[in-house]
């Protein structure tokens, strides 16, 4: 057989193999996620702790939707104090100094 026919089956095999290795894990995930069902209620259905944290996720997901929209003007906020206690610094340094000659004589 030609080098290209082994490369060609080789490749046949680790697709094969890869499928297999899905298929398993596919599986054991399945059957964890089943065991995390739930409570069983009155009527023999199981409360399914999955949708439970489903429904967080998404409220989770609603609550947080405006921060996007308002970090640029907090961001804005922010800087303009940011600026402020600069100014602020700046004027106490001048007392400072100030109130240091007075002081000396």
């Amino acid at each position: 057989m030609s080098p290209f026919t082994w490369l060609a089956l080789l490749s046949v095999v680790a697709v094969a193999a890869l499928f297999l290795a899905l298929a398993f894990f596919l599986v054991a995930i399945t059957s964890q996620l089943e065991q995390i069902g739930g409570e069983p209620r009155d009527y023999g259905a199981k409360a399914s702790f999955l949708s439970k944290i489903r429904l967080g996720v998404r409220a989770i997901e609603v609550e947080t939707s405006n921060i996007p929209k308002q970090v640029p003007p907090l961001n804005a906020t922010l800087t303009a104090v940011r600026d402020g206690l600069v100014a602020i610094d700046n004027n106490l340094g001048g007392v400072i100094a100030g109130v240091s000659r007075q002081v000396s004589p």
